[in-house]
């Protein structure tokens, strides 16, 4: 796929964005990447750099690949590697061969950032630690992703989401009061350390644009989730509050929570301040419920939220949720659906903002959905240039370009099964 084609996949589309002045190539475009890792924290990062421009390189093992080409298979394929890996120039090397490890070397002599999510210290074993690239590349920013960080008496210890999550304090405000701590559906911990490892490297450049010298960044999956904790240390400690499962509810903040519909739906509706409410009410058609002094103004949501809840649902339920909807977008209530994957795959709005790519995949005989590119730019947008490649497709390219590879090193490695 043409590496400067739009995210949009009709060629009229395209036209349209070229001409109206916009640059079809991403913000980041010129920065390249080296990724080294698995699972699901190092190539998420990997692959928000990707839609927004940037030359990724993920270096995979060359006999299995990257653990994700195995992940959400259909008939032996992946339908998450697609995306995941989109944007990105697969080279397939061996990195437990000092070879292999040396070929590393001297394409992170020449990269702009180096992202990894090994074990800490194993990096430094092998050779591709800060002060090994730096010493031939000092502009190099390096980016670690791990479950407790580089230092500290847990940092060698195996880390993942699912234990980030615990640790940093999600996990026991996820879920209902009276079940034990619930998950949230996705690997939510990975994919928060990812987005501070984009954050933290883009920082690192910036500084670099002012002093010329690289620097490491380091990443903690649990300190990614508990960024995210709010104010609940705070609450605790000096307000002796102990934040806890509350389900669908913000406790003290009515109306705000889900509610079913007739037709099996739920929405999620926020009325709790009080010009909105007295918009509800109206659009219940009971605007005498604004004035009841059980919920008058905030306070008094807040002490009767069950009882305001419980008379909402009423009403929620004779009503389809495309009709309600619509009365309550009718009257200026926040409201959204409580979107499936498959409400996903047909909502008008996402699909006018681009959020849902389809794209044709090898090996699929039908195209693909993957999710689309966030943020959107205006000038310099990001954009899908090509799906996951097949495991080593670029090895050859990228070793000659980076690595200076001659084709009979390249042969005698391939022979020895250093690369793929």
């Amino acid at each position: 796929m043409d590496r400067n084609a739009a995210s949009r996949t009709d060629r009229e589309g395209i036209d349209e964005i070229d001409a109206a002045g916009i640059e079809p190539v991403g913000p980041l475009a010129g920065l390249v990447v080296l990724e080294l890792g698995s699972f699901i924290a190092g190539p998420f990062a990997g692959q928000l750099r990707g839609d927004l421009g940037a030359e990724v390189i993920p270096v995979e093992p060359p006999r299995t690949g990257d653990p994700m080409r195995g992940y959400r298979t259909v008939d032996g394929r992946s339908l998450w590697w697609p995306g995941i890996a989109r944007n990105k120039r697969s080279v397939a090397i061996d990195l437990r061969d000092e070879r292999g490890r040396a070929l590393v070397r001297r394409i992170a002599s020449s990269v702009d950032v180096v992202l990894e999510n090994f074990r800490p210290g194993l990096a430094g074993e092998w050779g591709l630690g800060y002060g090994d690239i730096a010493s031939t590349n000092p502009g190099v920013i390096v980016t670690h992703v791990s479950g407790y960080g580089q230092t500290g008496p847990r940092a060698a210890e195996p880390g993942f989401g699912s234990i980030g999550e615990a640790v940093g304090g999600l996990r026991h405000v996820t879920g209902d009061p009276d079940r034990p701590a619930a998950r949230a559906g996705i690997s939510l911990g990975d994919s928060l350390a990812a987005l501070f490892a984009v954050i933290g490297t883009l920082s690192a450049l910036h500084e670099r644009s002012r002093s010329g010298r690289g620097q490491e960044v380091d990443v903690a999956i649990a300190e990614a989730v508990l960024a995210l904790m709010e104010s609940s240390v705070a609450d605790w400690e000096i307000g002796g509050q102990l934040r806890g499962r509350t389900g669908g509810i913000l406790p003290g903040v009515a109306p705000s929570n889900a509610y079913p519909c007739a037709d099996g739906k739920d929405i999620v509706m926020a009325a709790n301040a009080d010009p909105i409410f007295v918009r509800l009410c109206a659009a219940m058609d009971q605007p005498d419920l604004a004035n009841d002094l059980r919920f008058h103004d905030f306070a008094a949501r807040a002490a009767h939220q069950r009882e305001l809840d419980e008379l909402i649902a009423t009403w929620t339920r004779t009503h389809d949720h495309g009709a309600l909807l619509q009365i309550l977008q009718d009257h200026a209530v926040p409201v959204g659906l409580i979107n499936t994957a498959a409400d996903l795959a047909t909502d008008a709005h996402l699909a006018a903002r681009d959020m849902i790519l389809r794209l044709a995949a090898p090996g699929f005989d039908r195209l693909v959905p993957m999710n689309g590119v966030v943020p959107k730019l205006t000038r310099t947008p990001g954009a899908v240039r090509h799906v996951g490649q097949a495991l080593g497709a670029e090895t050859d390219a990228v070793l000659s370009a980076f690595a200076g590879a001659e084709r009979a090193e390249l042969a005698a490695l391939r022979a020895a099964g250093v690369i793929a």
